[in-house]
Formats: structure tokens, C-alpha cells, sequence
């Protein structure tokens, strides 16, 4: 006959397996559930502003800041942003900027970007650049307040309406 502590080890035992299921997954595919969020997908966030368009960041360039990785084409990128983190990295590490302004943190798409204000929005859809422009600082300022509240959030997460 099963016990209550027999139960419970079970259940401890399953959530132990599938835990370390998940971490031999995620380390196959070359992703560490501890490491922190790889922003831009890997792109460049200095080339935004000195090459004007998306370029793939390297592995061996990479730099965690703000609790966020990311990653640059060259050791000059990086050093420059390492010099100056608040003004290469993108708004809301990377999440869309319509999407926060809606009060949801979603992943964006680093070929769908802009650069208003001397800032870097990134978007998920490929017309978010043109809705964000119809009103820049109204939508950033949403944003803004809503990034204060979704900021140590998972993506995916969205303020309860």
C-alpha cells in the first residue's frame, strides 16, 4: 500500500526527471535554461546605428547586460556599446514596441526596426516601424510604463487587463 510520502517522493521524482529532461534538451540545442535571454535574436545592436540595417551578432562577441545577452559582429561594436549600453541597446531588451505599448511583452523580429529619438524600437510585425511612427512619443511613452511593470517578466507574460 502507497504512502503519502510515497506519493510525494513520486511526484518529486517525476519533477526532477522532467526538469533535468528539459535541461539536456536545452543544452543539446545549444540553449542553457540558466543563461539570460539572447536579445535581437543574435543581431547587432550597434550596426543599427552604424551600418544603418540588422547584422548577425558573432558567439565569440557577446556580452551580457542588463540581466540580457547580446551579441555584435565585431570587438569594436562591442566595445563601443560596452562603452555605452543605454544608448546601443534596443527599448525593452529587445521585446516589441507596439507589443509593450499593447501591455504584452513579446518577442520581436530584428529585421523590423526603427530609430526615433535616438532610440532603438524593434517590432514583431513587419508594419510595426510605420504604426509606430503615426504617434512616436505617445506609443513610447505607453511603452515605457508598461516595460516598468513586464520588465523582469517572461516573454509571453501581458498585464492583466
Amino acid at each position: 500500500m502507497l504512502t503519502r510520502r510515497d506519493g510525494l517522493r513520486a511526484t518529486i521524482a517525476v519533477l526532477l526527471l522532467g526538469t533535468m529532461g528539459r535541461r539536456a534538451w536545452a543544452q543539446d540545442a545549444g540553449q542553457v535554461d540558466d543563461a539570460p535571454r539572447l536579445a535581437l535574436k543574435g543581431y547587432d545592436p550597434v550596426a543599427y546605428f552604424t551600418e544603418g540595417r540588422p547584422t548577425r551578432g558573432k558567439a565569440e562577441f557577446e556580452y551580457t547586460w542588463d540581466e540580457v545577452r547580446y551579441r555584435f559582429a565585431s570587438e569594436q561594436h562591442m566595445s563601443m556599446f560596452r562603452g555605452d549600453p543605454d544608448r546601443y541597446a534596443p527599448q525593452y531588451a529587445g521585446s516589441c514596441a507596439m507589443g509593450m505599448s499593447k501591455g504584452m511583452k513579446v518577442e520581436a523580429n530584428p529585421e523590423n526596426w526603427l530609430i526615433s529619438g535616438g532610440r532603438l524600437f524593434v517590432f514583431r510585425p513587419s508594419d510595426g516601424p510605420a504604426r509606430f511612427q503615426a504617434n512616436p512619443q505617445g506609443v513610447a511613452a505607453v511603452a515605457d510604463r508598461n516595460w516598468e511593470q513586464l520588465k523582469k517578466a517572461p516573454i509571453g507574460a501581458a498585464i492583466p487587463q
